[in-house]
């Protein structure tokens, strides 16, 4: 999938993300995941830099002519109340035909929670508002109307309508090994992690372990990856992108962190992460820039 996480759409927001989802639709991308944040985060951009509420976003990729999956990696629990980021992506799914996924995460910027006048809980209090707004959601997607007593939740009755299509996958954001992969196996249908192969296959390890002690299937928990890679089209290319963005990092350690190479180079790469289990990809390009970007790296998306 293409997780798209900068937004330079000039004077026209609609027509550029009309060209991201059309251009990675016709490379054979599976889906679009958008960043939830509240202001542009340094990793990426500048403060002042576009960065829509995904919700309202992916409402508007919904309409198009595509069969991308949309949905969010990842939504923190401590943006809103979980009930309605159930309700939200519940629309998404009935909107888009089935076609919605929710990421979920605890949230780790305190910055944009107090700009926004948002609470920003201790990481026990996160990690605690992470595994209320799974269990929630996985009560609220449910058959039926009926109340709900579970671990951590309690509901008087479970009326959210329109209900998810079929499946609504909850995609558990964080590599945490003693709480947040716990969540992941205890509630979701994957989680999503970074880094490379080898930070994977131990995370994939410690993950099925969870899922061995809350008792559930390995392969009904999915491993995803999140991605940032620089994809040039040749190595002066690749080297001209890493010395464009590295800022006053040290250009080595920059394009070793970002995997800079070529798409056969990334390709390779990713079928390894396949090999180990790996169900999904999350690419993201940290100079992506228009449509012609996402069809540059078309051949990533094809497996």
């Amino acid at each position: 999938m293409l997780q798209v996480s900068r937004f330079p759409w000039g004077e026209d927001p609609l027509d550029w993300l009309r060209g991201i989802a059309l251009a990675a639709d016709e490379a054979g991308f599976a889906g679009i995941a958008l960043m939830d944040h509240l202001i542009q985060i340094p990793q990426v951009g500048r403060a002042w830099e576009p960065i829509p509420e995904p919700w309202v976003t992916l409402g508007a990729l919904a309409a198009l002519p595509t069969d991308l999956r949309l949905g969010t990696l990842c939504t923190p629990a401590t943006y809103r109340p979980a009930g309605i980021i159930a309700k939200s992506a519940a629309t998404l799914d009935a909107l888009s035909g089935g076609r919605a996924f929710c990421g979920l995460g605890a949230g780790w910027w305190e910055q944009e929670h107090a700009a926004f006048g948002v609470p920003f809980p201790d990481t026990a209090g996160r990690l605690d508002g992470l595994e209320v707004a799974a269990e929630t959601l996985r009560a609220l997607w449910a058959p039926g109307t009926k109340a709900y007593k579970g671990a951590r939740v309690a509901l008087p009755e479970t009326t959210c309508y329109p209900r998810p299509v079929g499946t609504l996958p909850l995609i558990i954001g964080g590599g945490g090994e003693q709480r947040t992969l716990r969540i992941a196996a205890r509630w979701g249908d994957a989680c999503n992690v970074q880094g490379d192969l080898d930070v994977v296959t131990h995370k994939t390890g410690i993950l099925r372990r969870h899922c061995d002690e809350v008792g559930r299937p390995h392969h009904e928990v999915e491993v995803t990856v999140l991605d940032v890679a620089i994809v040039g089209s040749d190595r002066d290319d690749t080297w001209t992108r890493v010395e464009r963005l590295r800022g006053r990092t040290q250009a080595a350690p920059y394009a070793a962190r970002h995997h800079a190479a070529e798409v056969a180079a990334h390709r390779e790469r990713h079928d390894r992460l396949f090999e180990a289990g790996v169900g999904t990809v999350f690419l993201a390009l940290p100079d992506l820039a228009g449509a012609h970007d996402v069809e540059r790296i078309g051949a990533l998306a094809r497996r």
